[in-house]
């Protein structure tokens, strides 16, 4: 098959997803947009928001177009849950067929803002800057196999004072039904979804502001599924062999003591204070994964404990979990925790695998913000934030699915689609002259 042929396929592959997803929308006169939106998220450009696509997609009629899309993508009153489960159903029998599901991702990833009127932001913690500042946060669940991952649920947290202020509710389309929920309860309740429709289950793997949250934790033990959970080494533990005292004994009078107890001398410590005390033999050097140069690899334990948060208000100890750590060779300290409720018998080399099987979210977030402009959006309201980041996601499905049929060792080539000519005379808004430099095209290979 000659690059050509190859491309024209890859077309007729999109315009056929396309047309699927489309079974979502509701009205027939939403697919052009649609086929159009997906289609300048995909072509090569420094910027996805809504006009510079449009100047992509229809260079010879930009200004229509940019009404359209924006219409389409601001306003249009369809539902982000319908189409994302459609790109679901699209895309991931595709993956299994090169690999079971071996996990569900759970993450944040935030968009630095410098108003404040976009809905959502506010001063908080942005992954992107690594630091409090000003931004918007939203949660995500991914899918992945051990060669690929796909988001297939995403929402925005609302910060309290914004669920709370019903001026701006109103004026950025906040959904009058939405109340506030913490991060961990967005995701467990995206968690619960997922599972309803019957997406096949996954060991479930967080950062420290998920796994910290006992709610969060139990919450997925009750729901049946395991997790490899990364804790801050502040979390309170249960050394091994060692668990909260049984209640009091009854002297007769009033009613039975029930609630387990502690007392001087029989406490629980830091993850950092027992990670400290184990023994040398208890380390070991575990390679995970090859990388770009050399093996990705470093020393880890891991002992059975129990989480000991506020267990002085129940009636029994909580169950036995692993606590792994993570502390590399020259380092002062561990670098790295973890609970998990993988199996008693799991070997180490396990437990490390699943844990750091979590990078490829950051490969998905790198990708959907760099090449398919997830954080491009320019509006301001609850509707179009969501719309545009579900047709990122949708059109990030589709290079997913493409990359699911192309051996692991074919030459990295063909891009996805091809871009029309720009009119000589288009000036993006704001710009004083057009680019000289134009991106380098998207490719179906993930360019590692």
């Amino acid at each position: 098959m000659d690059l050509q042929d190859g491309i024209e396929t890859s077309e007729s592959r999109f315009a056929a997803y396309v047309e699927t997803l489309a079974s979502a929308l509701g009205h027939a006169d939403r697919v052009a947009p649609l086929k159009a939106y997906c289609t300048g998220l995909l072509l090569p450009g420094e910027r996805k928001s809504v006009e510079p696509m449009a100047a992509r997609v229809e260079p010879g009629r930009v200004q229509a177009t940019h009404q359209s899309l924006h219409h389409f993508v601001a306003k249009a009153d369809w539902s982000d849950d319908a189409v994302l489960g459609v790109v679901r159903e699209k895309v991931l029998p595709a993956l299994e067929q090169r690999g079971q599901i071996r996990a569900w991702i759970v993450d944040d990833t935030g968009f630095p803002k410098k108003g404040k009127h976009s809905v959502g932001v506010a001063r908080q913690y942005c992954g992107q800057l690594g630091k409090q500042d000003n931004c918007q946060v939203a949660v995500s669940l991914s899918v992945a196999t051990g060669q690929a991952s796909l988001p297939i649920a995403y929402q925005l947290y609302l910060p309290e004072d914004w669920a709370s202020d019903p001026d701006r509710r109103e004026k950025a389309g906040v959904p009058e039904d939405l109340i506030f929920r913490t991060k961990p309860e967005i995701a467990l309740a995206r968690i619960r979804t997922a599972l309803e429709a019957g997406v096949s289950p996954g060991v479930v793997l967080a950062d420290a502001g998920y796994g910290n949250d006992t709610s969060f934790r139990t919450g997925l033990t009750e729901i049946g599924l395991t997790y490899v959970v990364a804790v801050q080494s502040s979390i309170r533990l249960w050394s091994p062999d060692t668990q909260p005292l049984p209640p009091k004994p009854w002297s007769g009078r009033g009613r039975p003591p029930s609630l387990v107890r502690r007392q001087s001398g029989h406490a629980p410590v830091s993850a950092k204070e027992l990670a400290q005390a184990l023994p040398e033999d208890a380390w070991r050097r575990i390679t995970w994964r090859e990388g770009s140069k050399v093996p990705l690899a470093s020393r880890f334990a891991a002992v059975r404990i129990r989480p000991a948060h506020r267990d002085y208000w129940r009636s029994a100890p909580r169950p036995e979990e692993w606590f792994l750590i993570e502390w590399p060779q020259g380092e002062v300290e561990p670098t790295k925790y973890w609970l998990s409720t993988l199996p008693e018998d799991t070997e180490l080399a396990d437990l490390v695998d699943q844990a750091k099987l979590r990078w490829r979210i950051e490969r998905d977030y790198q990708e959907l913000k760099q090449e398919i402009g997830l954080g491009h959006y320019e509006g301001r309201g609850w509707r179009g934030f969501h719309h545009h980041a579900t047709l990122a996601i949708a059109a990030y499905g589709f290079l997913v699915s493409e990359r699911s049929l192309i051996p692991p060792s074919a030459p990295r080539s063909a891009p996805l689609l091809k871009a029309p000519a720009l009119p000589e005379d288009y000036r993006p808004r704001g710009a004083a002259a057009p680019s000289r430099t134009p991106r380098q095209q998207f490719h179906r290979h993930n360019p590692d």
